[in-house]
C-alpha cells in the first residue's frame, strides 16, 4: 500500500478491555522517525497499561475521533458498532477458524469495505509467524503453574502476575519457590510459548534434566524436562518418527504421554494441539492408582482439547479450578487434596501487559511495518489480509459460507 499519512491506535472496545497495546509510546515515536510523513494518533483510553499521559509526554496527539486515519490498529476484536468504514484495520479477528462469536464482525468488515489484516496470519516466507504474544503466554503460564502448585500444597503464595508492575517486579517473587519439594515438572512444546515457560523455570533455579532421566531417575531437588512431540507420540503403524509427517497427519499417531503420568507432579502444557491429534491422556487415566499428576497449567487452553480435564477456561481473577477424578466433575479450586487442580487462563499475556506490548511492538516495527508502509514485495501483508474492497481475498475464500 502507499505509505499512509496517519495511523491510529484505537482504544480496546471488547469487554473486559485488554490492557495491551500494539505500539507503546516509544515505539510510536520510533515509527514516526523511521517513516517521515507518517503521523500516529492515539485514541484516549482509561484501560491501557500505558497511560494517555505517557503518549502525550512524548509528543503524540490524543484524539477521540480517528476517522482521519488511514490505518487503525488494536489488539482484540473491534466491536461492530465501532468500525469505521473504508479503513485498513489490524487486530486479532479470530475469524479464520469460522469462530461463531465473530461471524457478525467479519460480515460487518465486508459490508463496510474494510481491509482487514489479522496479526495471527502475518508470516514470513517459511510460514513462521512474525508477530505474536506467545512468549508471554508461556512466561505467565509457567509462573501461574507454580503459583497454583504452591497454593494447592500450601507451600508458598506467589503474588499474581497481574498484581505486579511488570516482569521485573514479578521476578522478585521467584525466591519463594525455594520452598518447592523435589517434584518433577513436564513442559510440552518447543515453540515460543514453551520457550517462555523454560525462561521462568530456569530463572527460578529449577534444573532441567533429560527425558530419560525424568522417566527413570529420582532427584533430591525439583527438576523439569521439556517434552517435544516425538517424546509423547508414536506412529500407529510402527514407522520411524518423522516430525513433518506428524504435523501433516496427526491422526496417524497415538499418545505415549501416559508413561509420564506416574512420574509427573506438575504439567505445563505449551504445545500447539491439532483437533486430529490424540489427547495427552483420557479421563479414565486420572482414576489409575499410578496417576501422580496433581496440578496442570494448561497454557494452550484448548477446551475439550489435548487435556481432557480442561472442560472450561478460567479467568485472571479466578485462575484455577479442580477436577474430581471420582466424579468427573469440576469444582472450586483446592477443594480436596485428591483433586486435579487446573489453571486454564485463556488470555495469559494480559497479566504482563507492559512487557508483552513492548515485545509485540518491536516485532511489528521490525517485521511488519516495512511491508505495510512499503511495497510488500514478499507478500507478508497480503498473506494476512482476510478482506479487501468488500470481498474476501482468494486465500480466505473458504470463509464465504461462514459469512453468507
Amino acid at each position: 500500500m502507499p505509505q499512509p499519512l496517519t495511523l491510529g491506535l484505537i482504544r480496546e472496545g471488547k469487554t473486559p478491555p485488554d490492557k495491551r497495546v500494539p505500539l507503546t509510546p516509544k515505539k510510536c515515536v520510533e515509527l514516526q522517525a523511521a517513516h517521515p510523513g507518517l503521523r500516529v494518533l492515539v485514541q484516549p483510553s482509561p484501560h491501557r497499561a500505558y497511560t494517555d499521559a505517557e503518549y502525550a509526554d512524548l509528543g503524540l496527539e490524543l484524539r477521540d475521533d480517528l476517522s482521519a486515519c488511514d490505518v487503525l490498529m488494536g489488539v482484540k476484536e473491534v466491536p461492530v458498532a465501532q468500525l469505521i468504514p473504508h479503513k485498513t484495520y489490524l487486530f486479532f479477528s479470530h475469524t479464520v477458524k469460522k469462530q461463531p462469536a465473530n461471524r457478525a464482525l467479519l460480515r460487518a468488515v465486508l459490508a463496510n469495505n474494510i481491509r482487514l489484516i489479522d496479526y495471527e496470519l502475518l508470516t514470513n516466507a517459511q510460514g513462521e509467524r512474525v508477530v505474536a504474544f506467545g512468549r508471554y503466554a508461556g512466561i505467565v503460564g509457567a509462573y501461574n503453574g507454580l503459583l497454583t502448585y504452591g497454593r494447592k500444597h500450601r507451600l508458598f503464595d506467589l503474588r499474581p502476575a497481574h498484581q505486579c508492575l511488570d516482569m521485573a517486579d514479578m521476578e522478585e517473587e521467584y525466591f519463594k519457590v525455594k520452598a518447592l519439594p523435589p517434584i518433577k515438572i513436564a513442559v510440552t512444546g518447543s515453540g515460543r510459548v514453551a520457550g517462555g515457560a523454560l525462561e521462568v523455570l530456569d530463572k527460578m533455579g529449577i534444573r532441567q534434566v533429560s527425558v530419560h532421566e525424568f522417566l527413570h531417575h529420582d532427584f533430591a531437588e525439583p527438576v523439569y524436562a521439556q517434552l517435544r512431540s516425538r517424546d509423547y507420540h508414536r506412529p500407529r503403524d510402527g514407522r520411524a518418527w518423522d516430525t513433518a509427517h506428524f504435523h501433516q497427519h496427526p491422526e496417524a499417531y497415538q499418545s505415549t504421554f501416559p508413561r509420564f503420568l506416574p512420574v509427573t507432579d506438575l504439567l505445563i502444557a505449551c504445545a500447539f494441539w491439532h483437533p486430529a491429534a490424540p489427547r495427552l491422556f483420557e479421563e479414565a487415566d486420572t482414576r489409575d492408582p499410578d496417576f501422580r499428576l496433581n496440578t496442570i497449567a494448561d497454557v494452550t487452553c484448548d477446551v475439550d482439547g489435548s487435556i481432557p480435564v480442561t472442560k472450561r477456561s478460567s479467568t485472571i481473577a479466578e485462575p484455577a479450578f479442580d477436577y474430581d477424578p471420582r466424579t468427573g466433575e469440576l469444582t472450586e479450586a483446592y477443594a480436596h487434596p485428591e483433586n486435579l487442580t487446573v489453571m486454564a487462563v485463556d488470555n495469559l499475556p494480559c497479566e504482563l501487559p507492559r512487557n508483552a506490548s513492548r515485545d509485540f511492538g518491536r516485532q511489528l516495527l521490525d517485521n511488519v511495518m516495512p511491508h505495510l508502509l512499503g511495497d510488500d514485495a514478499e507478500g507478508v501483508v497480503a498473506r494476512a489480509t482476510i478482506a479487501d474492497g468488500g470481498k474476501l481475498t482468494a486465500r480466505y475464500a473458504y470463509l464465504a459460507d461462514y459469512v453468507a
